[in-house]
């Protein structure tokens, strides 16, 4: 029977039927200190060796949006660290930083377990810091309330967490492209929130100069399951690439997002009927928030995890996904693009021309006044544009116009005849599709 945690303003949290949830908890409202740690939380930290050998062996992927091995992140990090002047015995000259800055519009999964569950991301943070030795920590975070959550969880604790680094929480102004680490890294060391060039990367020159561990909130809040029971467990659920549970924000068109715990590697189709939409009434989704573009109804042979999503062209990334049922992918890809264009951070030459001529194309489209040679353009675009920009926004655009238009043709070409039933009303682009508000998410 399914199991429903929360629910406030129409949205829920649920745990996979049949699962003990890792992520999710089943009190209601905020946990505090003395549920986490009557839960196991905050255990004294025993063998660092021993935990980094469980967590490189438990192939705990990043929660971000790229799905990297956090292992090989806190290996880069331990390899550049150095002993400080007067540092205690395991502390080093390194940084961690929690990003909870949740820069995906269709995702609400970060800013739930900061609201929700504030211990166990600080205690995941405790535990990256005693892996790469940091004396360091930092919470960014853009929401407001993540950030009282953060706060009020720390005057709990009396400011410190419990042989742990000291702590400060950032918060700066909510943005698609704050959320890039190399943004966090320049956000925290008092510059605008934008991504910077790369080399250096954060691991190896980040805040104040120091190898700097930057790690999404949900990857962290694995942290202590694994130190409590396990790689062996954790592996448990999830595929032999893809291992454990990851959180999804499910959003379909007329309800409100649905915040689910889900083992790697769930078949799509069970996903759809779980969440009560019927196979034949999906056209497709985007996956893995904006960034991977769109998919079409091949989706419902794919399973959710890095690597069958991968061959599909697309990504699991921040786990977002919104079903596409009514909607025109035409006008979606147009929102995306639009969106993609106005939070451009406006830094790089062929982002910033890119981003608005794929978008002013795609807008065109969707309205019915583009010909083939806009739509020529626009492919052309799609290809030549990839990697020219200092962060993922560039790319993400691309992705979404490649996809539109290798996975909906019919669609488009509906549109370059100006008559595409869906927006026959007259258009109708989302500035933000599916975009999971901030509000009442407690």
């Amino acid at each position: 029977m399914e199991h429903i945690f929360s629910s406030a303003g129409g949205r829920t949290v649920v745990p996979y039927p049949g699962s003990d949830p890792r992520l999710l908890h089943t009190g209601g409202g905020v946990e505090t200190a003395y549920e986490y740690r009557d839960r196991g939380g905050y255990r004294p930290v025993g063998s660092v060796a021993a935990l980094a050998d469980e967590v490189e062996r438990s192939g705990l992927r990043g929660r971000g949006g790229a799905g990297f091995p956090f292992a090989v992140k806190v290996s880069g990090v331990r390899g550049g660290s150095r002993v400080g002047a007067g540092a205690p015995a395991g502390w080093t000259d390194t940084v961690v930083v929690a990003n909870g800055e949740e820069g995906e519009p269709a995702s609400f999964k970060d800013r739930w377990l900061l609201r929700n569950r504030p211990h166990l991301v600080l205690d995941g943070l405790r535990l990256a810091a005693v892996l790469v030795g940091a004396r360091r920590a930092y919470v960014y975070v853009s929401d407001p309330e993540s950030t009282r959550s953060v706060e009020a969880a720390l005057t709990e604790l009396g400011g410190v967490l419990p042989a742990g680094p000291e702590i400060t929480v950032v918060q700066v102004e909510p943005g698609y492209v704050a959320g890039e680490e190399s943004a966090a890294v320049q956000a925290v060391n008092g510059g605008p929130a934008k991504p910077t060039d790369k080399p250096p990367r954060p691991f190896e020159a980040g805040v104040a100069g120091l190898p700097t561990l930057v790690s999404n909130v949900e990857t962290l809040a694995n942290l202590p399951f694994l130190d409590r029971w396990g790689a062996d467990a954790y592996r448990a659920a999830g595929t032999a690439l893809s291992p454990g549970t990851f959180l999804a924000t499910v959003t379909v068109a007329g309800r409100a997002p649905t915040l689910y715990e889900l083992p790697h590697g769930l078949p799509f189709a069970d996903l759809l009927a779980l969440h009560g939409v019927a196979a034949t009434d999906l056209r497709g989704a985007l996956v893995g928030g904006y960034f991977t573009g769109l998919l079409d109804r091949t989706i419902l042979d794919l399973t959710l995890d890095h690597e069958s999503l991968r061959r599909a062209g697309a990504g699991l990334g921040c786990g977002a996904i919104a079903l596409l049922t009514t909607e025109c992918p035409v006008a979606v890809a147009a929102g995306v693009l639009g969106y993609f264009d106005r939070e451009n951070a406006g830094q790089c030459g062929s982002c910033f021309n890119g981003t608005a001529a794929m978008a002013a194309a795609a807008g065109a489209l969707a309205e019915g006044r583009a010909g083939t040679a806009d739509l020529q353009r626009l492919r052309r675009w799609s290809t030549v544009l990839r990697g020219r920009g200092a962060c993922g926004t560039l790319d993400a655009a691309c992705n979404t116009a490649a996809s539109l238009l290798a996975r909906f043709p019919q669609e488009v070409t509906a549109h370059l005849d100006n008559r595409c039933p869906d927006c026959a009303a007259g258009p109708a682009i989302d500035p933000a599709p599916f975009q999971a508000a901030t509000e009442v998410l407690l």
